[in-house]
């Protein structure tokens, strides 16, 4: 998602700023002609800060090869931008040319990824090998830091400048990690606001950009017409259900999710979001061996999230998403008991859930763990269904955790959406690689 949001901004800027990407072909300089990405196509585990190795999750490795104009060529000529790498759909959609999919490098887990390794190393050589055949200009890496460190470290070796998109969270856990970030990052582009102030004390050249989701635009469809669509009673309340993007993550949270929903009972419409990362068919047939209550399935998330009354929602990039939507949500997680008791003693922060983390006090209740049950679940959805002071202070801090996401105004006082910006720094800095001697690279 943050990939695809990142190409087409990428491709605005470039259209419209072709004199700043020109300016390194003067005589004698070298004009950018690659860049080379690496992202994580739906970046789930932004609040899952307890759990280090779920960090290595659906990598996309995007590459953008930048074309520019060369000098003497008409003033008319259009910068030209293509992508390569590893994504998901929305990336492919975005033009990306994805030699190695996305969920083949989806993983959860510490005791899980040992059995993955060799594949994922078999296509992490299959990346690099691709990225030497291309020879970039300029890398991106996107979240993902056990996958996307190695890569950049690749990618120092061969003289390639790179820039790290939705840095890693090592202020959550396993700090000392920041030297990775410093030895082989040109720069980071940070996107909550407290983490530009945390790497720029250690040495990193760090920008906050904005949360690339705090300008979701609410979704159009009205109840009735949405109602109708997926055949759902409007006169009673919706709660959404989001037990994560990964087939793992779904085997651990959504039995419990769907006891939660049976105890709720039938005075509810319960939707639950298929991502695209999961399958249809299998998601269906656990809900049917399950649940007791009717589960409808959607296509997308914000939708439900918006006409929705309140959500379980496991920790990742969905409880952004949720926040977004102004829908007061649970937050719940659970991971298997030795990833656990490996990954707890690691953490550094006082909250699991990004949001909580943003606002600097709780906002939603954390249910991780031992605390994920049914019960805990429907007895602080109770808390914040009906009207009352509970539901006004959770939106009040979603409202304050949407205005701190936001992207700096910029020096006319205009907001900018967090990936036009980055993609703004982005060019400059490929037009300062263009500017540099060829040699730089082809070593």
């Amino acid at each position: 998602m943050y990939g695809a949001q990142l190409i087409e901004a990428l491709r605005r800027a470039a259209e419209q700023r072709p004199a700043e990407l020109r300016s390194a072909g003067q005589p004698g300089a070298a004009v950018p002609t690659q860049a080379f990405a690496t992202t994580q196509a739906s970046a789930t585990i932004y609040t899952a800060a307890a759990i280090p190795a779920s960090s290595f999750t659906k990598d996309s490795f995007a590459s953008a090869h930048v074309g520019t104009a060369a000098p003497g060529c008409p003033a008319d000529s259009k910068s030209r931008l293509e992508f390569f790498g590893v994504g998901g759909e929305r990336m492919r959609a975005a033009g990306c040319e994805t030699v190695v999919d996305a969920k083949d490098l989806s993983v959860v887990g510490i005791t899980e990824i040992l059995s993955h390794l060799p594949k994922i190393y078999g296509l992490y050589q299959h990346l690099i090998a691709e990225a030497d055949k291309r020879k970039p200009d300029l890398a991106i890496v996107i979240d993902s830091p056990a996958f996307n460190w190695r890569v950049a470290r690749q990618m120092k070796k061969r003289g390639i400048p790179t820039v790290y998109y939705v840095a890693p969270q090592f202020w959550a856990w396993r700090q000392g990690r920041v030297r990775l970030v410093r030895n082989y990052m040109d720069k980071a582009l940070v996107i909550f606001p407290f983490e530009e102030q945390f790497y720029r004390e250690r040495g990193v050249d760090a920008t906050f950009v904005g949360h690339p989701l705090a300008e979701l635009p609410h979704p159009t469809i009205e109840r009735a017409d949405y109602a109708a669509q997926f055949h759902l009673d409007a006169t009673k309340q919706w709660i959404t259900l989001m037990p994560g993007s990964r087939e793992k993550e779904v085997r651990m949270n959504l039995p419990t999710i769907l006891e939660s929903a049976d105890l709720l009972g039938s005075d509810f419409e319960f939707l639950l979001p298929v991502a695209t990362t999961l399958d249809r068919n299998l998601l269906s047939a656990s809900i049917k061996n399950t649940s007791q209550q009717p589960i409808t399935l959607v296509p997308q998330a914000l939708p439900a999230l918006w006409h929705s009354r309140a959500a379980v929602v496991a920790s990742g990039t969905a409880t952004v998403e949720a926040a977004m939507m102004n829908t007061p949500f649970v937050m719940v997680y659970c991971v298997s008991a030795l990833t656990y008791l490996l990954g707890k003693p690691r953490v550094k922060v006082p909250h699991f859930a990004m949001v909580n983390l943003i606002a600097g006090k709780e906002v939603v209740p954390e249910l991780v763990q031992d605390d994920f049950t049914a019960k805990n679940v429907v007895s602080r959805l109770q808390e914040i269904l009906p009207d009352g002071p509970a539901r006004d202070h959770m939106l009040h801090g979603l409202a304050l955790v949407k205005e701190r996401l936001r992207a700096p105004h910029s020096a006319t006082g205009t907001a900018q959406h967090p990936a036009d910006l980055a993609a703004e720094i982005i060019l400059r800095l490929a037009a300062s690689a263009g500017s540099r001697a060829p040699e730089a690279r082809s070593s």
